[in-house]
């Protein structure tokens, strides 16, 4: 009997061993990994975070009982994203929680067995970072951010806004979202006659940023776009500011864009996916197959637009769009 007990505890070893990490039983609280691409400073990031967590609560779990979460800010910084990647991959979570494409693409180089979701990822399926948005494969499964649908709304707002212009540029960094140059690509290939022509505006430092800017600025008809990217968005209010300065009509994914002086902003509510997001957590958690979960695209947006910036610049929004409009500052 007692060789019988010894071969059986041997056999469950080895189950355990083998067992992915979603799937183990551990002792004590479940470990979570959360690797941010912004600023843990800046408001949006607390925003999301907050509704990360109240997801988490309302889902029954609790920090400090039920749940670790260890976090990681990167601060728009690809070697932050590179360094903080490894070292969540290396606490060997249950389950990670991964914000942004660049984050995104760290850990799909690092781990094929830990599950993550991501939150605000541009083209996974383009990026080949899952199959399919249906049906994912693989470890990773999560929440898309924007598309080239989304572009072709910026320059539809742009237009009716600012019926004068004639191109966008798309300010962005290769290092952090390298991504962008092929779906400007995409978006120049399906351009109609009349569309806004989207140009690249590659940067790879603040000051760089600051010369497209001021560049772009100095041929009439022109226009700024302002998409998801770590670098933008730790410089959001320098953005912002270049585009007053320029008296440069923008349009950004990001709310905080508005407030800081910029004409527009039109995207997904971010906190929502976050707050989605938590519920995939605890699907995965109790068992789900992140292979299984399909990837969700953004259901719920916002637009916002700066009155005071349209009157800098001499453009008058036409009533019906302002109506429209979640936030209008004055």
């Amino acid at each position: 009997m007692r060789r019988r007990a010894f071969i059986a505890l041997l056999g469950a070893m080895a189950i355990a061993a083998t067992a992915s990490p979603s799937k183990a039983q551990r002792a004590g609280p479940r470990r979570i990994g959360v690797l941010l691409s912004g600023n843990e400073s800046d408001p949006d990031s607390r925003m999301r975070i907050a509704a990360f967590r109240r997801g988490l609560a309302d889902l029954g779990w609790k920090e400090g009982e039920t749940i670790r979460v260890d976090y990681r800010w990167a601060a728009g910084k690809s070697e932050l994203i590179a360094q903080y990647a490894a070292e969540l991959v290396a606490l060997a979570p249950d389950i990670i929680l991964a914000n942004s494409t660049p984050v995104l693409a760290a850990f799909k180089g690092l781990t094929r067995s830990i599950p993550v979701v991501f939150a605000l990822a541009v083209d996974p399926v383009g990026m080949r970072q899952v199959d399919s948005l249906a049906r994912p494969g693989g470890n990773f499964t999560g929440f898309t951010f924007i598309d080239p649908a989304l572009i072709g709304k910026w320059t539809d707002l742009l237009k009716d806004v600012a019926p004068a212009t004639e191109r966008a540029g798309l300010v962005f960094n290769p290092a952090t979202s390298p991504f962008y140059a092929g779906l400007v690509q995409r978006i120049e290939a399906a351009r109609q006659p009349g569309d806004i022509d989207v140009v690249a505006l590659p940067a790879a430092t603040s000051a760089e940023m600051a010369a497209a800017i001021g560049t772009l600025a100095q041929r009439p008809g022109s226009s700024l776009l302002v998409g998801p990217d770590p670098f933008v968005v730790v410089r959001i209010r320098e953005i912002a500011q270049l585009t007053v300065q320029h008296r440069l009509p923008a349009i950004s994914v990001y709310r905080p864009f508005v407030a800081e002086g910029g004409l527009m902003s039109y995207g997904p509510d971010t906190a929502e996916i976050f707050r989605r997001a938590a519920g995939y957590v605890d699907r995965i958690l109790k068992g789900a197959n992140p292979a299984e979960l399909p990837v969700q695209q953004p259901d719920k947006f916002e637009f916002a637009i700066n009155l005071k910036a349209a009157k800098a610049l001499a453009l008058s929004v036409p009533p019906a769009l302002l109506a429209t409009a979640d936030e209008v500052i004055e």
